[in-house]
């Protein structure tokens, strides 16, 4: 007897409410013989470019990746070391890639007398966004300081709920189904966002190609595209979304949607 209405009476929004939001969404496709989009009264998806992620490693390591994926045009930088190494490697994937679009994941690991230095070095080196630079509840500063970055919000947002508490501290953020409690709840989140006049990033978890194609819907008017978690696996599902250098293609039928 579960929907859409009643889902989020029944569990909290995280991964398990995801699969069953998603879940629902390709079972009322499946019967109405409609695809999703349509039943959301939504454009049809098309082929993003999407991020590519570089681990944290040494400096010269992550330029070597950043060389190696030539054919993807945007990076996103795993970073959050020591404010010096994070320079050095800023520096590093720069000199290696200066054709490259950046953006920053400090994945909470920055501290807050190091602001000024890290921001002067990403605005040096062109990255376009900064996620999460502080932890989630400790990040109260980002409202006081300068920075020509945008700064995103990943881990101190999951729901539309959260937008009160983040005012005044981000530019824009990072819609993540898995936190959202599925596309029901992304699509809620990401017209609040835009309401305040915040940029939005779709992001995900590392999973497979099926995680993925229900993002790609909120992703079609995002200002960031994170949806490169079947290239971090081994290997991925049948009728796995199609990446074509830096682009996500949308989904097959035999997949979701």
């Amino acid at each position: 007897g579960l929907d859409h209405a009643t889902l989020p009476r029944r569990l909290p929004a995280g991964a398990a409410r995801n699969a069953l939001d998603c879940a629902l969404w390709d079972l009322a496709a499946k019967r109405a013989g409609r695809p999703v989009h349509q039943l959301l009264g939504r454009p049809a998806p098309q082929p993003l470019v999407t991020c590519y992620t570089l681990s944290l490693d040494a400096p010269a390591a992550m330029a070597a990746r950043a060389r190696s994926a030539a054919d993807k045009p945007l990076l996103k930088l795993k970073l959050g070391g020591a404010r010096d190494d994070d320079i050095a490697r800023l520096a590093a994937i720069r000199a290696a890639r200066p054709d490259a679009r950046l953006v920053v994941d400090a994945n909470e690991g920055w501290q807050a007398e190091d602001l000024a230095d890290l921001f002067a070095a990403a605005t040096a080196a062109g990255v376009e966004l900064v996620e999460q630079p502080l932890p989630a509840g400790h990040d109260d500063i980002l409202s006081r300081i300068t920075h020509a970055v945008p700064i995103c919000a990943d881990e101190s947002l999951h729901t539309a709920s959260d937008l009160d508490a983040i005012a005044g501290r981000y530019d824009a953020v990072n819609i993540k189904l898995d936190k959202a409690g599925g596309l029901t709840g992304a699509l809620a989140l990401a017209c609040a966002a835009r309401a305040r006049g915040l940029r939005i990033m779709v992001g995900c978890m590392v999973a497979t190609s099926l995680a993925m194609a229900p993002a790609l819907l909120v992703a079609a008017d995002a200002d960031w595209v994170d949806l490169d978690g079947p290239l971090l696996l081994a290997r991925d599902r049948p009728h796995g979304l199609r990446y074509d250098g830096g682009t996500v293609h949308p989904a097959a039928p035999g997949l979701w949607g």
